[in-house]
């Protein structure tokens, strides 16, 4: 019999892991974090676009590049990859953590906890892979910059506000480097304890917007799905035709490819069920599946497969919406080397459970062969568990400060929990140059995100791409 046994886990002290995050100021100064200049060669944001359709539907790519186009923002949050290209070739720290991959402002969000208490915390990580934890901060800075821009705010707003999401981030790691472990892992940030900290920035109109918006949140769960989404035909529930956004499997393909698309989702759901603990195999069995749709979803996930399924359970009345959302490789690994996961459904849910405080109880991966013969991975999550996100394009300076700090906050605990927070609170130190040199950085950035929007928007023009807009 062969044993293998791994290598011991090493523990040093505090002093040592805060002396490696100071060395690492010598390997790379803090104000070298500010510069930004498209280096010659640059590949341009067309075929770095395209590059990711090859592998999607190609009937939803056009509906991607619409999405994208319809603001600087909006182009923003689908240009994941073009940005990990940016930073790949920029100097980096060794300080590595479990990155989000895609940390931008509209990723973080409210959704309700096993307890079904609503909490606020990073909410996708189709990207998710370890990495300096400078990429997943200059992704959410620079996400600011640029809503900065498309809310109006002039040069002197923008860089307050700036400069409060990376001051959030460095203070609220400088305490998770002395806070006891148990301590850091059980935090989490509740959307009430939140809504008492925006209250101080916040106009009363605002307010009275951010409880209807958590309101609207709470009320988002399969249930409602249900009643948007389905009709009642033949005694049974059918999933409702909405296309291109929603489109039932039935009409996706013939009566006989129907039939054995039916069988290969009862194998995805008993293959996805095994990737569970035993109590929550056991709550899954309770349901029996009924139909499965087709549905767009996001703006940059637009073109990837993304099913959903409806099952039933034993009442016959009480709904259970998954999604199952393909996983590529995440948009990172070209620059930072492959995942540990040989599936990336899996390399998804492992990043979510390490960095999320409280997660999705459905929360799962498979891997199948679809009625094209190709083999996909996929991780699965409720459709609708409460998921609420802010309402960014009605805030003002103030409360877009606001929101600022509390995403540096989460991204600093999401960090913290996953890596170690001593080396990167000491690297950024207690003054602000950290602060100023990525205040900096995301104003270039966000530059640069303008010129590649208006190059795509130009090949839009040129019939180079097509987008189909209002989709």
């Amino acid at each position: 019999m062969v044993t293998t046994t791994k290598a011991a886990v090493e523990h040093p002290g505090l002093a040592e892991r805060a002396a490696r995050g100071r060395a690492a100021r010598a390997e790379l100064p803090r104000r070298s974090h500010a510069a930004w200049s498209a280096p010659a060669g640059r590949t341009g944001p067309v075929e770095l676009l395209q590059q990711q359709a090859q592998t999607r539907v190609p009937e939803l790519v056009p509906i991607r590049y619409g999405r994208m186009l319809a603001s600087a923002f909006t182009f923003y949050r689908g240009a994941a990859f073009l940005m990990a290209s940016d930073l790949a070739g920029q100097p980096r720290t060794t300080l590595d953590t479990q990155l989000c991959g895609d940390a931008h402002l509209s990723n973080f969000g409210a959704y309700a906890a096993p307890d079904r208490s609503l909490v606020f915390d990073i909410n996708d990580f189709d990207e998710t892979l370890p990495g300096p934890f400078e990429w997943d901060l200059k992704r959410l800075v620079t996400s600011f910059a640029v809503a900065g821009r498309d809310r109006g705010f002039d040069a002197h707003q923008r860089e307050a506000v700036n400069l409060t999401a990376t001051r959030a981030y460095r203070e609220s790691m400088s305490r998770y480097a002395t806070a006891p472990d148990l301590d850091l892992w059980y935090s989490r940030i509740s959307v009430d304890d939140l809504v008492q900290q925006f209250a101080a920035a916040a106009s009363a109109k605002q307010m009275k917007r951010a409880q209807r918006n958590i309101a609207k949140a709470r009320s988002k769960d399969s249930v409602r799905a249900l009643a948007k989404l389905t009709e009642f035909v033949d005694g049974d529930y059918r999933i409702r035709s909405d296309p291109p956004v929603v489109v039932p499997t039935r009409e996706l393909f013939g009566p006989e490819q129907h039939g054995q698309l039916d069988e290969i989702v009862h194998a995805m759901l008993q293959h996805y069920r095994s990737t569970l603990g035993n109590d929550r195999r056991r709550l899954l069995e309770r349901f029996r599946y009924v139909d499965s749709a087709r549905k767009v979803v996001g703006v940059g996930s637009v073109g990837t497969r993304a099913w959903i399924a409806l099952l039933i359970g034993r009442a016959g009345t009480d709904p259970l919406f998954l999604q199952l959302k393909e996983a590529e490789a995440s948009v990172l690994e070209p620059f930072l080397g492959a995942s540990e996961f040989e599936n990336h459904g899996q390399r998804v849910v492992e990043g979510q459970r390490l960095t999320q405080a409280a997660t999705d109880i459905t929360l799962g991966w498979l891997r199948t062969t679809g009625p094209d013969g190709v083999e996909r991975d996929y991780y699965v999550r409720q459709l609708w568990d409460a998921k609420g996100s802010a309402l960014v394009d009605l805030m003002n300076v103030r409360a877009l400060a606001e929101y600022a700090k509390i995403c540096g906050q989460t991204l600093a605990r999401a960090h913290a929990r996953a890596g170690d927070a001593a080396p990167i609170a000491h690297y950024m130190g207690r003054g602000d140059s950290f602060d100023r040199a990525l205040a900096v950085f995301a104003e270039a950035y966000a530059d640069q995100n303008e010129r590649d929007y208006e190059e795509v928007q130009a090949a839009v023009d040129a019939g180079t791409i097509v987008a189909q807009v209002g989709v």
